[in-house]
């Protein structure tokens, strides 16, 4: 089992044919992900050739999130839009009615990402980013920008703030692998959150435990903390990214910003620990932690 994304998931790429979504679709590609179009208004009924094993695969770009739903019957769209062009993009998906849409671009406006995400909650699709590594379940589907070859399937389930320590964790615990991979991001407000995730896991039978990786600034891992102490059955274990950060300094995401002791990596901490969960003091502890818990 996976959260969010399936073997069966069928990915557009809007945005596909620029540098960056060029790039990634060839990696999604390559990691066994069912892309079967891309959205790009003025490169209507073209396709793009991908190199695939020995030879390539042709992927049609289409007008519109709609007409590529309605020929490919897509279910999940992958952003690679300018910050500029992101709200756009992103109410055309939802307008669609896409199920799934996962928004990687960095730098979209904090007023921009709180339009389309009550749009989007308005309307019941599930929104992942923005400024996020995508998600990934191992083995079946990829979408984003984590290299897939870090890890395969297994037992545990990873929601992280972080990009560069959502691939870390995956490393440390390659041996045992994931049921899912998400990188949330760490902008001030994003579609799906610690407690989404951490509730989908703590759904998904072949999840048996839950690595959970936050960092300063905010206040979503006191919420996750709370919410395991009352809905979370199965074991999770934490790391918080920021322990070393200089006061009054603005560090890292636009959403690790700081106020009194709220948002401190030692308040998260305490926080995490007084709901039960084992946080690490390092990344490679807390999969010492994860590791304990699986054996």
């Amino acid at each position: 089992m996976a959260i969010f994304l399936t073997e069966s998931s069928k990915v557009i790429v809007q945005g596909m044919t620029g540098s960056e979504g060029t790039k990634h679709t060839t990696r999604m590609l390559a990691s066994g992900t069912n892309v079967v179009g891309g959205v790009n208004p003025r490169k209507a009924g073209t396709s793009v050739a991908f190199p695939q094993g020995d030879g390539t695969v042709d992927v049609p770009v289409f007008g519109s999130v709609e007409e590529a739903m309605k020929e490919t019957g897509a279910d999940v769209s992958v952003i690679f839009v300018p910050p500029a062009h992101t709200k756009g993009a992103v109410l055309e998906a939802v307008d669609a009615g896409i199920p799934l849409a996962v928004i990687i671009t960095e730098g979209v406006p904090v007023a921009d990402t709180a339009e389309f995400f009550a749009y989007a909650q308005d309307k019941g699709v599930r929104l992942i980013g923005p400024n996020c590594p995508g998600l990934i379940s191992p083995g079946k589907s990829n979408v984003g920008i984590i290299p897939a070859d870090i890890t395969g399937p297994g037992k545990i389930g990873l929601v992280s703030k972080s990009g560069t320590l959502t691939y870390q964790m995956m490393y440390e615990l390659r041996d045992l692998g994931f049921s899912t991979a998400i990188g949330i991001g760490g902008d001030p407000i994003i579609g799906t959150t610690h407690i989404d995730a951490l509730a989908a896991f703590e759904a998904d039978p072949d999840t048996e435990v839950i690595v959970l990786i936050g960092e300063i600034g905010g206040d979503a891992e006191e919420r996750a903390a709370a919410y395991i102490a009352e809905h979370v059955t199965k074991p999770v274990v934490g790391y918080v990214a920021g322990f070393t950060a200089p006061e009054g300094k603005t560090m890292g995401h636009a959403g690790a910003i700081v106020s009194g002791s709220a948002g401190t990596a030692q308040a998260k901490k305490e926080a995490l620990e007084a709901a039960g969960v084992k946080v690490g003091k390092t990344p490679s502890e807390t999969a010492a932690l994860a590791r304990e818990l699986l054996s």
